[in-house]
């Protein structure tokens, strides 16, 4: 999401707005995105809050950020002659029958005519107690919500390994995972709460949660041309079925 200066990589972001237009939308499927960001934008903006820790500057921040993420977004998928639209959410939107229903009327609304929600959270206004707290859960809980077909979790590795495949050579790929219970098992987390790298931990138990609602996950690198890789099945993923 970002370059090597902290600001949102506006390039990266157009590629794969292209992506997801030419491999995904005008092949008649529809899609949803779960994206971060807004408090690195938010810092790229307002630099002189750059050592402010305060939770209000950080939540003030994450306000003028989500702004500007909102606009790469918009400026990404123009080229392709798609709109965007932002959905931010907490916890305990998830939680309400009445929240639910709304959500999922308004993504059905969204998608049936074309547009490209950006999910987020709302990082302005929560607090620990409704705070979802990373994107892989978002994206699970999204997913389940829009009763999805599948969910991509990007990462910064292929996928799952038995091992941290940055210190161990020997470390094994492991393309599909039947039983999540038996893959925690028999991986070695070198004792974080990771298994080894590219926070997989977390989407692994997104996976789970997507799992009985009939929704497959494929986690996979976000590098270039990832979406296109996916589409026509070159891309290298760990496949949870």
């Amino acid at each position: 999401m970002t370059d090597g200066e902290g600001r949102i990589d506006g390039g990266f972001l157009g590629a794969f707005a292209e992506q997801c237009a030419r491999s995904v939308v005008k092949n008649g499927k529809q899609a949803i995105i779960v994206s971060s960001g807004a408090q690195t934008a938010g810092l790229s903006t307002m630099r002189k809050w750059a050592r402010k820790k305060d939770i209000h500057y950080r939540q003030a921040l994450c306000a003028v950020g989500q702004v500007m993420l909102m606009k790469a977004w918009e400026r990404a998928f123009a080229p392709a002659g798609l709109n965007v639209a932002q959905i931010l959410l907490t916890r305990d939107d998830f939680a309400s029958p009445q929240r639910t229903l709304n959500m999922r009327n308004t993504l059905f609304t969204l998608v049936d005519e074309g547009i490209v929600p950006i999910i987020n959270e709302n990082d302005t206004t929560c607090v620990e107690e409704i705070k979802i707290g990373d994107n892989d859960t978002l994206a699970a809980q999204s997913a389940i919500l829009w009763s999805a077909d599948l969910l991509v979790l990007f990462s910064d590795v292929d996928g799952v390994y038995t091992k941290n495949p940055q210190r161990h050579p020997d470390a094994a790929f492991i393309d599909r995972v039947a039983d999540i219970a038996a893959l925690r098992a028999n991986i070695s987390m070198d004792g974080k709460s990771d298994f080894g790298t590219g926070g997989v931990a977390t989407k692994v138990a997104a996976a789970e949660l997507v799992l009985p609602y009939g929704i497959p996950s494929v986690i996979t690198r976000g590098k270039p041309a990832a979406l296109d890789a996916l589409a026509d099945g070159s891309a290298k993923g760990t496949v949870f079925t």
